[in-house]
């Protein structure tokens, strides 16, 4: 039988990623390509003792359907953590439990936009968000990024060029894939234009707690008074991404157009997931657990940055973040970016990101490509990294 797709996913690639992770699952290849938490960071034990408990006290609550919005005593705890550790919550705001932040960004461009509509992003971002709204017909209008974030100026030009703006996606905090964070300055400037131009702000902070250098910066929705930042958060790199439980708190007008989304998306967030992080948020020291989650960064980093140093042509730029998962590599101009990720894993088995992958108009030239340290094991960022030096000083020699 010869199949007809739609128009919403047969333009839509497979994940660039998810591609490469499948070439990783050679255990001969080092992968620098994930984006996963550490091993060392999974709070095992507790999840093993609270599931235990949890069917054996009460299955028949863990097993059930429940309510589109979350489990009540979970989002009750996610309300004030929203309030008084993400600043993230104001008195006409309210809160759904979404299965993973990206959820909530898929059912807020569902809510927001029309096809042909356009939403702007940062370029390079992430490639799931990405994806996600490339499956309503939107148009994605990348704007590049500067060291402290998002370029203002290229912003505004873009308000004022495209057509039917709706909504902006920004990763304020050590940005996927370029581990940016964006400066106050520019929180308040995107603010601003949003206000002024009318248009949403779709705020995703999956990393945020893992920040293990800096001043912790507020949240764009720490500026909202008009009701236009829909704020995405995530258990994802805090606790575990299996679970796939995030949040988002946004104007109750959002939310509940959030809900009748959800409802036709999958009805709830597993209901055993959520009880999990109600039981871990209970019982267990949250801040605690995520200054063991930011040391742990805090060396991963620092060893992949210190082996960049050493073994990198001084040709190709790279990011310093001060916190999340990744660090954004850049070779010269001109420098064949594609052939480079390729002959990585084809004749060296070190797998990175192409940074095409990121970008909003996957055709647009770069030569920039992305590097985790938080999934592989010390010796393989060691290994790895030195392995990348040598191909970038044979693509940068002059």
């Amino acid at each position: 039988m010869n199949y007809t797709f739609s128009n919403k996913i047969s333009g839509v690639k497979p994940s660039a990623i998810r591609e490469i992770l499948k070439m990783s699952s050679d255990r001969s290849v080092i992968s620098l390509a994930a984006g996963n938490p550490s091993p060392d960071a999974f709070p095992v034990q507790a999840v093993q003792k609270i599931s235990a408990e949890i069917l054996s006290e009460d299955p028949i609550l863990a097993l059930q359907y429940s309510v589109s919005e979350g489990y009540t005593p979970l989002r009750e705890k996610l309300c004030t953590l929203a309030r008084e550790h993400y600043h993230a919550m104001g008195g006409e705001d309210d809160l759904i439990v979404v299965s993973g932040a990206q959820q909530g960004l898929e059912l807020s461009c569902k809510v927001l936009c029309n096809e042909g509509d356009t939403l702007i992003c940062e370029d390079p971002s992430f490639v799931g968000a990405l994806n996600a709204f490339r499956t309503y017909g939107v148009n994605l209008a990348g704007v590049a990024m500067e060291e402290d974030g998002i370029s203002i100026g290229k912003l505004e030009e873009a308000l004022k060029k495209e057509k039917n703006v709706k909504a902006l996606y920004v990763i304020p905090n050590f940005q996927n894939p370029s581990g940016i964070t964006m400066s106050l300055e520019k929180r308040r400037a995107v603010y601003e234009l949003a206000c002024r131009y009318d248009v949403i702000i779709l705020e995703d902070n999956p990393y945020g707690d893992l920040r293990f250098e800096g001043e912790a910066l507020p949240p764009i929705k720490s500026m909202d008074t008009e009701g236009r930042v829909i704020y995405c958060g995530s258990f994802s790199k805090i606790l575990s991404p299996g679970l796939r439980v995030g949040f988002v708190c946004a104007n109750k007008a959002i939310i509940g157009k959030l809900v009748v989304a959800k409802q036709c998306a999958d009805v709830h967030t597993p209901i055993l997931s959520q009880l999990i992080c109600d039981r871990f948020l209970s019982e267990y020291d949250l801040g605690k657990h995520i200054e063991m989650l930011r040391d742990i960064y805090r060396k991963k980093c620092a060893l992949m940055l210190g082996e960049i140093e050493k073994h990198f042509s001084p040709k190709v730029a790279y990011t310093r973040p001060q916190g999340g998962l990744f660090v954004w590599c850049t070779l010269p101009q001109g420098s064949d970016m594609p052939e480079f990720c390729r002959r990585a894993v084809a004749d060296y088995k070190v797998a990175v990101v192409p940074g095409t992958a990121f970008l909003a108009d996957e055709s647009a030239p770069t030569t920039s490509f992305r590097l985790n340290y938080t999934t592989p094991p010390d010796e393989q960022v060691v290994r790895g990294v030195e392995i990348l030096g040598k191909l970038t000083r044979e693509f940068c020699a002059d």
